[in-house]
């Protein structure tokens, strides 16, 4: 038995050898999604306005790229051949992603409160990172809101951890404000200009402002249950465009939009229903530059899209995992590309949409 192992082992070496020589490369991130017909909403003879890109798994969206054939045979061998050898090394994957945030660096950030641990899919060097220490001494527990931070950081709320942590651009933390203040931290937003970050506190029914040293400088809301505008029930995302902040108001089932500056109500939208477009469950918010505004519908599994004045425009969605199909959705967020990412939570994947404009 000993002979033949030593066997294997030479013809692994013998395959490592031959990878040295033709291996691909350079790896890259594709998201992209190939279908027959472009999947798009709302579908002719209507006039599109959305198309399905594609999505984010995990390491499935890093491919090798630039290599010979050889190259990328010899790759899958090896892994065969180490297989025989060791256990099958445990996927990185997305279990459960809430919610996410682009950077302007072209990296995606995903929290996973299943994995414990922030997704990053980096575009640019096409690798995938997994971030789990939410503190020098302490891994995360239950991360969920995630927004970009002053000079180039980023922030992580964790619900569990009751706090907000800082991490610098290679994960590792550089520090953490909110620990005696917050009580069920849930979704983050920050204000550039003003250099202050908004904190969804679930429990606390509130929304808490810090600034960028993480000192508390105001608080919206009594901290008591309440549907009067500019209070709240459980509010869990958030989101800041144009000078405003957009909150979802979950238990209240629906969108307010406030004031950064004071926390008053200027415009609340959505109500309880059960008709496509009713707010049952809101989770995530988000607003692209032409003033639209998307809202993830959980308990009906859909992405909403509203005008600025909070009329519905169009559904997309419904139970299920095919494409354009969600299972207990949570955030949604945007970047400089026209490109909207939603967090399928419960079908472990980002799903990216495209807008199209309204000339197309």
């Amino acid at each position: 038995m000993k002979v033949a192992r030593r066997g294997w082992i030479g013809l692994l070496l013998l395959a490592v050898t031959l990878l040295a020589g033709c291996a691909p490369t350079q790896t890259v991130l594709r998201y992209e999604v190939e279908t027959k017909q472009p999947v798009v909403w709302p579908p002719a003879p209507e006039i599109p306005r959305y198309r399905y890109v594609g999505e984010l798994t995990g390491e499935e969206n890093i491919r090798a790229e630039g290599g010979s054939g050889l190259g990328d045979t010899a790759v899958k061998a090896l892994k065969w051949l180490v297989g025989l050898f060791s256990e099958r090394p445990e996927a990185v994957i997305l279990q459960r992603p809430q919610a996410g945030a682009a950077g302007e660096d072209g990296r995606i950030y995903v929290t996973d409160v299943s994995r414990q641990a922030v997704y990053v899919f980096d575009e640019k060097a096409g690798k995938l990172l997994v971030w789990d220490k939410a503190l020098e001494h302490a891994r995360f527990e239950a991360p969920i809101g995630i927004a970009p931070g002053a000079n180039g950081e980023v922030l992580v709320a964790d619900a569990s951890l009751g706090l907000v942590t800082r991490l610098n651009r290679d994960g590792i933390p550089v520090g953490s404000f909110g620990k005696e203040v917050l009580k069920h931290p849930t979704g983050l937003a920050r204000d550039p200009a003003r250099g202050r970050i908004y904190v969804a506190d679930a429990h606390a029914h509130q929304i808490k402002v810090f600034d960028d040293t993480g000192a508390l400088v105001d608080t919206f809301g009594k901290g008591e249950r309440s549907e009067a505008p500019g209070e709240f029930n459980s509010p869990t995302h958030l989101a800041f465009a144009d000078g405003r902040l957009y909150v979802s108001d979950t238990l209240n089932a629906r969108i307010q939009v406030l004031a950064p500056e004071d926390g008053k109500a200027l415009r609340v939208f959505g109500r309880r229903g059960l008709f496509v477009g009713d707010l049952t469950r809101p989770k995530g918010v988000a607003v692209d530059p032409a003033g639209n505004v998307y809202v993830v519908e959980s308990y009906y599994d859909h992405l909403l899209v509203f005008n600025a004045e909070g009329e519905l425009l169009l559904p997309i969605g419904g139970g299920g995992s095919g494409i354009g199909e969600f299972y207990l959705p949570a955030g949604v967020w945007g970047d400089g590309r026209g490109r909207i990412y939603v967090a399928d939570m419960f079908n472990g994947r980002v799903v990216i949409f495209e807008y199209l404009g309204e000339g197309t």
